[in-house]
């Protein structure tokens, strides 16, 4: 071979070698991958939730998502999903496909968010391919659209607003840039909610009671925005290498539509309406987006928002591309009036994959030196924070108190000197709920919850204490009361006397940062027992939910006074359900005799209320299968609030029982088991312990962080307080068997040490960087309420995690009562008082 042959061929092979380098290719995680770009595909099973189709992540963001057949233009939450019924993939012809359905007859006007499903039936494919540098989406009906549809079935992909306002966008020949908020002209739209299905004759929903009169989210899409543009080629972040996109439809028309028009939670949508007589290819795009070939993910430097006690264990994980071939030396600065000086410099430990990532730990324990830091890996650093003894004492547990547990305070005006949060709320609850109704919220009335009201009755005595929970602000029982239960348990294990905040229930009115001589904790004590013990009393039963009794209603963001007009006895009063819950019946009973305990000498009429109501449970539920470990949850708090012999006997007799489930159990039997001081029971009990901690710590060395995290999609971060909150009385029971780094490491994690790009602390206002846009009576402000803290980082299926901010997507930055914030708050006092004995 000459030498111009062999460069001839030498560069034939580099260009051949440069194409296939450009080419989505079917990865073993099961999606479309091309550098930094993936495209997924019916991996993902959330749509309502913008999780959900064909979906493109581009350099380490979330672009577009949802691409899949819809009813309508920009359809909302309670908008008809298709059902999935098969996701085949085949690595030879690099394609993805998935099969599925309208209707999905197990969500029609039934269960938590019902939704009304046209008269309509169609069977569809949906093959995603990837080819080149793109990926074409094909879809194919098994018979044409029926012609009164024509218009109304359409391929969507919904473009996350976040990542656009102000960039720019390409129709064919029109420009233009998405805006901030959504503009008109709007058009009607003829909305097929008036013509739905007998497919689920067994559903309880009324859809006519549940939308409710003039506008309503089930029915939002007669009312749209006019498309801002129309054409066959479409492109997305023109002026940006990393966020662009193209999307090009051979046959229908695209169309740009914004979807916050009708529904506030809504994205930008991009659709096809397939059109008349089509089956074979009815939608074909052409996803071409633009790779950048030498990207790879930024490292992530993850640490406390807030830092470290000087005692505490310092790690900070650095998460790298799975690509990376060398890694840099990790060192810690220490930031002084005078500069910066680095204080430690060391080869980082190689952790390994988790989800998509590689994974570095940088252990800095040995630094004890007070002041202000910064961990710096390469060109990456993390927030600065600080190494104090101080560090929990101020800003960090107290604004759960301050600020989140106020502002959610029902049947109240809360002010905040200037500030008027809300005002008076629900002073009309509440009506008894019809009895067979599915409300919206998957509350439903059964004949065998038997009251002395009737559907439609006042039931007075409703109309004082408790929280919203979250935005909804509907009052749970396994809200409020384990919301209680852990202030209870707070309050018992630390001695918070904290008091920034004036209360008056019989004035109804709360004033943050104005004090009044009481400790707040215990006066947020007393607001839950109102509510629950209140309930028990007027009803002769607990209360399941106390709700609003239509979707209007239960969509309202801002100003809770607003619901409802406070006067007793018209259409806008909220609803009271009841059930038979054996499991929650007695976790309730637990509960409140944990609750008595701490309200003796605090308000020692409502301790007794609900000591009798924790009493009375426990005697009259009988208890089986999941509900048995319910039984031993209250037989332990009444034990040791009463001391009585009844309750020490039956968790003797059900020591088999309690071993057994000690997963379940350990959490809250040690602090029986010290009391009853049997040495059979003690000794059973320290064997079952052994086991538990064996299965925790097998689960915590499965993530970088220390902690079992098995995201599914919400945010887990809930989940991984609860678990550190359950470690420190297995900690403080059995110290010579659990550790107590579970409980720092669950708290590090809520602080900015979890998986992604966005290491902020889920709990709002609190660190250098927090989660300052939440899913609150506020969120469609943008704004946040101090001291929540946010359902957290999400999964992306199969292996891409995600914190948005976006105020609307409640999988991620949702505020929660029963657990959440006063988890947080738990964890953060646990560590302050272990940390200051060491």
């Amino acid at each position: 071979m000459n030498k111009r042959s062999f460069i001839f061929c030498f560069l034939a092979f580099l260009f051949v070698n440069s194409i296939k380098a450009q080419e989505f290719t079917l990865n073993s995680s099961g999606y479309f991958q091309n550098h930094g770009v993936d495209v997924m595909a019916f991996d993902d099973i959330y749509p309502e939730g913008h999780q959900g189709g064909v979906s493109l992540i581009m350099h380490g963001n979330r672009i577009a998502t949802n691409g899949d057949i819809r009813l309508e233009p920009t359809p909302g939450q309670w908008q008809p999903v298709p059902k999935q019924r098969d996701r085949v993939t085949n690595q030879e012809k690099n394609t993805i496909t998935a099969y599925l359905s309208f209707p999905d007859s197990s969500r029609h006007i039934t269960g938590f968010n019902p939704m009304v499903y046209p008269d309509l039936q169609i069977n569809y494919t949906v093959n995603v391919e990837g080819k080149g540098s793109s990926v074409i989406v094909t879809v194919d009906l098994e018979q044409p659209v029926p012609q009164n549809y024509l218009g109304k079935v359409g391929f969507n992909m919904e473009l996350f607003p976040g990542a656009l306002f102000g960039k720019p966008w390409i129709m064919d020949d029109e420009t233009g840039i998405f805006p901030q908020q959504p503009n008109g002209p709007t058009r009607y739209e003829p909305s097929h909610y008036n013509d739905p299905g007998n497919f689920n004759p067994e559903g309880k929903a009324s859809a006519e009671h549940l939308a409710g009169e003039g506008y309503s989210p089930i029915i939002a899409d007669d009312i749209v925005a006019e498309p801002y543009a129309q054409g066959h080629h479409f492109v997305v972040r023109p002026d940006d290498p990393y966020g662009k996109f193209s999307i090009e439809s051979e046959g229908a028309a695209l169309k740009l539509y914004d979807g916050r028009m009708n529904h506030n939670n809504g994205w930008f949508v991009v659709r096809s309406e397939i059109p008349a007589g089509k089956i074979k290819e009815a939608i074909k795009w052409i996803i071409t987006p633009n790779v950048v070939e030498d990207w790879q993910y930024t490292p992530v430097v993850q640490t406390s928002q807030i830092g470290y006690h000087s005692n505490q264990q310092k790690t900070a994980i650095i998460e790298l591309d799975k690509r990376t071939e060398k890694t840099e030396t990790p060192a810690l600065f220490k930031i002084t009036a005078s500069g910066e000086e680095e204080v430690l410099s060391k080869a980082g430990e190689e952790w390994g994959r988790f989800l998509r990532y590689n994974y570095l730990k940088f252990d800095f324990t040995e630094i004890n030196d007070p002041g202000l830091y910064q961990v710096r890996y390469g060109n990456s650093a993390s927030p600065v924070f600080r190494i104090d003894d101080a560090v929990y004492d101020r800003g960090v547990w107290q604004p759960v108190l301050e600020y989140f547990l106020p502002v959610q305070m029902c049947h109240m005006r809360v002010n905040e000197k200037y500030r008027v949060w809300h005002d008076d709320c629900h002073m009309d609850d509440a009506q008894m709920a019809p009895v067979n109704f599915n409300h919206i919220d998957g509350y439903v009335q059964g004949e065998s919850t038997l009251t002395d009201y009737s559907p439609g009755d006042i039931v007075p005595g409703l109309n004082i204490g408790g929280w919203h929970d979250a935005g909804d602000f509907d009052l749970r029982v396994e809200s409020q009361a384990g919301e209680t239960y852990i202030l209870a348990l707070a309050y018992e294990a630390f001695g918070v006397d904290y008091d920034v905040t004036s209360i008056d229930q019989q004035k109804r009115i709360t004033e943050i940062h104005q004090p009044d001589g009481k400790a707040d904790i215990l006066q947020q004590i007393e607001n839950g027992a109102l509510t629950v013990v209140g309930g028990y009393r007027a009803l002769g039963r607990l209360y399941h939910g106390i709700i609003c009794n239509n979707l209007r209603q239960y969509v309202m963001l801002g100003d809770a006074s607003a619901m409802t007009d406070n006067e007793a006895g018209n259409d806008d009063d909220r609803w009271v359900f009841t059930e038979d819950n054996p499991y929650r019946e007695l976790t309730t009973a637990a509960q409140m005799a944990a609750t008595a305990r701490v309200l003796k000498g605090f308000n020692d009429t409502l301790s007794a209320q609900a000591l009798n109501c924790a009493k009375t449970l426990f005697e009259i539920t009988d208890a089986s299968g999941r509900s048995k470990s319910a039984k031993i949850h209250a037989a332990t708090e009444l034990y040791l609030t009463t001391g009585d012999d009844i309750y020490k006997n039956y968790l003797l007799s059900e020591t088999e029982f309690i071993t057994q489930a000690i997963g379940f159990v350990g959490w809250y039997i040690g602090r029986a088991e010290k009391k009853i001081n049997d040495p059979t029971f003690t000794h059973a009990i320290r064997e079952a312990m052994s086991g538990l901690n064996e299965q925790i710590t097998k689960q915590g060395a499965e993530t970088p962080y220390g902690i079992p995290y098995r995201p599914r999609i919400w945010g887990a971060g809930w989940d991984i307080q609860s678990f550190g909150f359950r470690q420190y009385f297995l900690h403080t029971a059995y110290p010579d068997i659990f550790s107590s780094e579970y409980i720092y490491n669950a708290l590090n994690f809520i602080l900015g040490c979890h998986p992604g790009s966005n290491t902020s602390s889920f709990a709002s206002g609190i660190g250098a960087r927090s989660a300052t846009v939440g899913y609150g009576l506020n969120r469609a402000d943008w704004s946040y309420i101090p001291g929540g803290v946010v359902s957290g980082t999400a999964l992306i299926r199969p292996d891409f995690p995600e914190l948005l901010e976006f105020p609307y997507l409640w999988q991620q930055v949702e505020y929660v009562l029963g657990g959440g914030s006063s988890h947080y708050m738990f964890l953060a006092l646990a560590a302050q008082q272990l940390l200051k004995e060491q």
